[in-house]
């Protein structure tokens, strides 16, 4: 799929430094899958540029929406309604020297603006049945960043979190870390896989990613969700992209 995205109005008022600075930031995301039949992990290195603080040509907002999914380990996936969810960043433009493809955006989040709904009775469904209402996953993100093509609508960021287990007041997991990349493309692991769907001309889009979870220092959550293992999130989202000059 392929198309065009519009850009409205500018809506923030920016102040340009006579001299640009470099542009890009260059963050190496580590992510591995375990292979329970060879009992080894292999590991897999995706380079994410990004842009700096004092370059934003675009303001951003990211907004997340109903009939989303996340799965852990071997259990069905959990049915989750991220409508709420939002966050604001800012863009600037690939150069050519930076980017061979010009109509690349490179993107950051403000990681005060972001917010990602827990995970609840109100907002999740498993096996056809809200969660218990003692049980809950809060979701604290630690990065959210990467690119998006103005032409295609491909869409590529690098999501770090904390995802924090709790049943009421009884237990608390220590966090389990989730590193991945949300990608509207393919996202496929040894266990998970799914595959997004790119922006159209409103901004919608299906992210996706596969993400392996380390071992934690908690024998209980490392016994019930067989850690290592992976785990997949799939995100119906819009994201919103207007000029700020």
């Amino acid at each position: 799929m392929s198309s065009k995205i519009n850009f409205s109005s500018p809506q923030i008022p920016c102040k340009f430094h006579t001299k640009k600075p470099n542009l890009l930031k260059r963050n190496t995301i580590i992510t591995s899958s375990f292979s329970s039949s060879e009992k080894q992990q292999k590991t897999l290195s995706t380079t994410i540029e990004t842009p700096s603080n004092d370059n934003k040509d675009y303001s951003i907002n990211f907004k997340t929406k109903s009939a989303c999914k996340l799965g852990i380990s071997r259990y069905p996936d959990f049915e989750y309604d991220a409508e709420g969810g939002i966050g604001n960043g800012f863009g600037a433009k690939a150069t050519q020297t930076q980017n061979q493809n010009s109509n690349e955006i490179l993107v950051s989040f403000d990681l005060e603006t972001l917010y990602i709904p827990s995970l609840t009775s109100s907002t999740t469904k498993f096996l056809g049945l809200s969660l218990p209402p003692f049980l809950r996953i809060d979701i604290v993100p630690e990065a959210f960043q990467g690119s998006i093509n103005q032409e295609s609508g491909k869409v590529d960021l690098e999501f770090k979190a904390k995802f924090l287990f709790s049943a009421g007041r009884i237990y608390k997991a220590p966090p389990l870390i989730v590193k991945t990349v949300l990608t509207s493309e393919e996202s496929k692991g040894t266990m998970k896989s799914g595959r997004g769907m790119r922006l159209d001309e409103e901004g919608k889009c299906r992210l996706v990613g596969v993400a392996t979870i380390d071992p934690i220092n908690d024998f209980i959550m490392n016994s019930f969700l067989g850690l290592p293992t992976e785990c997949l999130a799939e995100l119906n989202a819009v994201i919103s992209i207007s000029s700020a000059s």
